[in-house]
């Protein structure tokens, strides 16, 4: 039986990952204004991905008994100043996001939950993969000084995402 709890902790990290696809879209209707179409089709994924990752938090409250608990999902973000501070704020969120997880894992453990556990490895493994990729997005961005040219052939990259 899984405890009142770490259903709460999952619910909440479930809206958290909500927040995310919706902050996502923010970012890609961000890019969008400004043609930056590949730019945006890489965050539109990327919100995809986290709707997903909701889904992952639904069906194991669900499969051990728990309550699903939808909650409202605040404003976010919606205007940045420049692609290297939509980058910036997104490696901050996932950051976030990785703390987040920690601390659920770090509840389970102290719950003796090892079906939790278990469950959240595979989100501490996706966090790392996460934070790299928009670090290392990032990374180009910043050494190249955000130069239209790079903006251009990086957004073209982009486009490329599955």
């Amino acid at each position: 039986m899984i405890s009142d709890k770490i259903v709460e902790a999952l619910n909440k990290q479930l809206n958290r990952e909500l927040y995310s696809a919706y902050l996502y879209l923010a970012m890609a209707s961000w890019f969008d204004s400004r043609n930056l179409k590949g730019f945006a089709h890489w965050m539109k994924v990327q919100a995809r991905e986290e709707v997903e990752h909701a889904m992952k938090f639904y069906e194991y409250i669900n499969d051990r008994g728990g309550r699903v608990v939808l909650e409202d999902i605040k404003a976010v973000q919606i205007e940045w100043k420049s692609v290297t501070e939509v980058f910036e704020y997104a490696l901050e969120h996932e950051r976030n996001v990785t703390r987040y997880i920690h601390e659920l894992f770090n509840l389970a453990r102290s719950e003796g939950d090892r079906a939790t556990e278990v469950f959240l490895h595979w989100f501490i493994n996706e966090q790392v993969e996460e934070e790299k990729t928009f670090s290392e997005i990032l990374q180009i961005l910043k050494y190249a000084g955000e130069t239209p040219q790079i903006v251009l052939i990086l957004d073209r990259q982009l486009a490329e995402r599955k």
